[in-house]
């Protein structure tokens, strides 16, 4: 295994890869030993999703730690938020086998320490890549006298358990909710947290595969939520929800099948959060979801908190701030309670708990978080990035009334719109969030930034 396949396979947080032309499971073997060695841990917990190579990866990276003596818990098919909880319930290191929204050739590992801190480049990946590296080229170190033990832990009831403690749905009034699980984990987790609510849940592609037979298991993508939105309005349901291959994000239909921002549902929980804990606290939020979300967590009482796109940035700034929730433009939402990781399945139960708490419809509720103008993200292809991005900065520097930064590409604030720009990490992409007080202002500014973009 040459350093340059590694380089393609180990990102900014995670490892990913097609099996087995990149990755296999003598690698996934040397991961294990490698995550033992720098995280230092006696014991891990070990998880993974439906995908045909995710059992055998797993329990390879199982066994690598074990050659090193470290107990292992293996808590089999899961959610990667339910891998969280273990880490965090259990207190030990975690790692997840996944490749979220994928396709199926596709895998990979998400790491954390103890207590689900999340292992990222800066955080101990580039640490576990260096020594996966070396052993590929000169062997890993012999085993341990004595391996440590792989034992199986059944941990669904628990998960849920907490989930449902931390949001109370008793006293909802009964709700019709369509749920696309895309063929992946959210089919496993769903039935075990929703038992026993006053839910009536039409099912949709609960059947674990992944092959993602019906459609890709991103909800993000329009295309991919076409079903959900049919059926919401065939079955007159109350909403809809859409998890993605492992279940860690959820994406949320309102009753005429129109999706709902994640800046609204960003806002809706914040709010939410802020009250139950007395009305004060700490929120994060990205510098691309709208400028509704810090508008809210104020009058909520709150102090909103902005940082960079991606959940390192996120549950970093959670941890520094004692922040009780964060939220993403990317339908990630992050929870004090759940040791500040993300899981959608919580974010799902707190718009349950609001749509049920009063008798208005999904979109009436979510109105009142969604007061701009946004043109979602829009990716434009260049061959310089560096180059585009400079004479977009070029085009607005000077002009009255405009501030511009530079904490994740380049933003520019206007009093009645802002943009940001971004270069993607992984592909020569310009990626453009515009937001405005109209759909005018909005469509003007987005083409205009567009036009330096694509020159």
């Amino acid at each position: 295994m040459a350093v340059a396949d590694l380089s393609q396979i180990v990102k900014a947080y995670d490892v990913r890869g097609v099996v087995p032309d990149q990755w296999d499971e003598s690698l996934a073997k040397l991961f294990g030993a490698a995550f033992a060695q720098v995280t230092g841990a006696e014991a891990i917990v070990v998880g993974h999703d439906m995908r045909p190579s995710s059992p055998g990866l797993s329990r390879a990276f199982a066994r690598g730690a074990a050659d090193f003596g470290v107990s292992v818990t293996e808590i089999g098919l899961c959610s990667t938020d339910q891998l969280y909880y273990a880490s965090g319930a259990l207190d030990l290191p975690g790692a997840m086998f996944t490749a979220s929204h994928n396709p199926a050739q596709y895998n990979g590992i998400k790491m954390c320490r103890a207590g689900a801190a999340p292992i990222g480049q800066d955080t101990g990946l580039a640490e576990i890549r260096a020594l996966v590296e070396q052993w590929a080229e000169s062997g890993a170190p012999a085993p341990v006298a004595t391996p440590g033990e792989i034992t199986a832990r059944e941990t669904l009831e628990d998960y849920a358990a907490h989930l449902r403690g931390l949001v109370d749905l008793t006293a909802i009034r009964p709700l019709k909710v369509v749920v696309d699980a895309g063929n992946g984990m959210g089919g496993h987790t769903v039935p075990t947290v929703f038992k026993g609510l006053p839910l009536d849940l039409v099912p949709m592609y609960f059947e674990l595969d992944g092959t993602f037979p019906n459609h890709e298991a991103n909800p993000l993508d329009p295309a991919n939520i076409v079903d959900l939105q049919k059926r919401v309005r065939d079955e007159g349901a109350d909403l809809g929800i859409a998890f993605d291959g492992d279940a860690d994000r959820c994406f949320v239909v309102d009753e005429r099948g129109e999706g709902v921002s994640p800046s609204a549902v960003t806002a809706l929980v914040a709010g939410r959060e802020l009250a139950r804990n007395g009305g004060s606290g700490t929120v994060i939020h990205n510098l691309i979801t709208s400028w509704s979300v810090p508008e809210v967590v104020r009058e909520s009482g709150g102090t909103p908190v902005r940082t960079r796109v991606g959940h390192s940035f996120i549950k970093q700034e959670m941890a520094d701030t004692g922040a009780i929730f964060g939220g993403e433009h990317s339908a990630h939402y992050y929870f004090k309670d759940f040791w500040n990781a993300d899981t959608g399945m919580l974010a799902a139960l707190h718009v349950l708990a609001a749509l049920g708490g009063q008798q208005g419809p999904l979109s009436e509720l979510v109105a009142q978080y969604d007061r701009y103008a946004g043109s979602g993200e829009i990716n434009s292809t260049v061959a310089d990035q560096e180059g585009r991005a400079a004479a977009v900065r070029e085009a607005y520097e000077g002009r009255d009334g405009l501030t511009l930064d530079e904490l994740d590409g380049l933003t520019v604030t206007a009093d009645d719109w802002w943009f940001n720009l971004r270069a993607s990490n992984t592909e020569p992409l310009l990626r453009l969030n515009v937001e405005a007080r109209d759909t005018a202002t909005m469509e003007r500014v987005r083409d205009d930034v567009l036009a330096l973009v694509r020159a």
